[in-house]
């Protein structure tokens, strides 16, 4: 078997498009077709649809992708072993994290790894938190900072950093100059949320169910995809919304946005590092992890 077959398979499934395989491969798309080709013949089983232009796999193609990350995460990791062996760790690692540790912590914490570690290609891929854990799953990403604590028994959590979520408005709204608001005041003013599955979107819900203060109830007027977008729209008068102290701090600090506290409600929260339960982590995974626990 051809190891250089299944990463070219696994980047069809991944990237959903033989066109989009074909340049991260550095292959003509015909020589990407060929690899397909040869991988359904050896199974005696078709592996992708073609469904227009988009790549799909098929049933036994998903169990084959299952087995091929497999294979390429153990061809990487005996590669990476070998290196460390001769003193001369290298190779390329993906990172994921949910916007605000990928935004705010991690971008640090990378520099300086890398000053230790120069020939390690560190990748970082931003997403939500649910994405990451998805591809923590996948086998895709072997770590991911996020900002809840994921309930789920195929991966394991460790808290890392930690943060507070605070409700932010804009200068001279009314609220701005106030000592604190009571929780049910939430209720009365336009507020701006981030996207379902988020990690600040699922803290906040959680800490102001406990004061009684359920957050379908708001008076939505925009929920958004990133902590930028919540942050501009405060700042230019669209609503309140409740974010990362990390987040504002800058704005904060240059007095173009300002934290209210809630009465009697506090929203500590913890980011925590992410793996698949009972998974080796390759040697470069390893190095990195250590750092991480380093700094924290």
């Amino acid at each position: 078997m051809d190891i250089r077959r299944l990463e070219v398979f696994c980047k069809v499934v991944d990237l959903g498009s033989f066109t989009r395989a074909a340049e991260a491969a550095l292959l003509s798309q015909p020589s990407v077709s060929e690899h397909i080709r040869t991988l359904e013949e050896h199974y005696n089983e078709k592996l992708i649809d073609r469904l227009g232009r988009r790549a799909q796999p098929t049933h036994a193609g998903k169990i084959l992708y299952q087995y091929a990350r497999r294979i390429i995460q153990l061809k990487d990791e005996a590669d990476q072993a070998i290196k460390q062996f001769q003193g001369n760790l290298s190779g390329k690692l993906a990172v994921g994290a949910s916007t605000i540790p990928g935004a705010y912590l991690l971008p640090t914490m990378i520099d300086s790894f890398k000053s230790s570690y120069s020939s390690i290609e560190l990748m970082l891929k931003i997403s939500g938190t649910t994405a990451v854990v998805e591809d923590i799953l996948k086998g895709t990403l072997e770590l991911g900072l996020i900002g809840t604590l994921w309930k789920d028994q195929r991966v394991e959590c460790e808290e890392m950093f930690s943060d507070e979520l605070v409700l932010t408005v804009y200068p001279d709204h009314p609220w701005a100059k106030k000592s604190s608001v009571y929780p049910g005041e939430l209720l009365e003013m336009p507020f701006i949320l981030r996207e379902p599955g988020s990690g600040t979107r699922i803290e906040m819900t959680q800490g102001l169910k406990k004061a009684g203060v359920e957050v379908p109830h708001f008076q939505v007027v925009a929920e958004v995809g990133s902590n930028e977008a919540v942050r501009q729209g405060v700042r230019s008068r669209i609503g309140v919304a409740i974010l990362s102290s990390l987040s504002v701090a800058e704005d904060v600090e240059r007095g173009s946005l300002v934290t209210v506290p809630i009465e009697g409600v506090s929203m500590p929260r913890s980011f925590y590092l992410v793996q698949r339960r009972n998974r080796q982590l390759s040697p470069l995974a390893t190095a990195f992890y250590n750092h991480l626990k380093e700094h924290c």
